[in-house]
């Protein structure tokens, strides 16, 4: 979707429920430029994003990596805690099959989108 598209569904939505709901509107009007920088990103990227379940997956296991360590002594140290949290979701580099279906194709785009620093370490 585009920028200009997500305009004129969001003037679609206003012109329907405006009246009724005018603090979603208020609210959507606000953050109207935080939000369209997303639709420049892959569709993969947005359905990563935009996928709870995905993300909150990730963020548990960071959770859980955090916690297990208990102080870390810098940044660097939260840093790479992190960073061995996220590459652990596939330590083989094979994959489970549920695994790759979700996030493959989104990892191909951020690997794009981001010049390779999503990779550079497991390669």
């Amino acid at each position: 979707m585009t920028a200009k598209a997500a305009e004129d569904r969001f003037l679609d939505f206003q012109e329907e429920w405006g009246a009724k709901y005018p603090a979603i509107v208020r609210l959507w009007e606000n953050a109207w430029a935080e939000f369209v920088p997303f639709l420049q990103l892959d569709t993969e990227i947005r359905r990563v994003v935009c996928t709870t379940n995905a993300v909150e997956s990730v963020n548990a296991r960071i959770r859980k990596a955090v916690r297990a360590r208990g102080h870390l002594p810098n940044e660097a140290a939260a840093l790479k805690c992190v960073y061995l949290a996220v590459m652990s979701l596939d330590p083989t580099g094979q994959g489970r099959k549920r695994w790759t279906m979700r996030w493959k194709p989104a990892l191909q785009a951020f690997d794009i989108a981001f010049d390779g620093r999503l990779c550079v370490g497991r390669r």
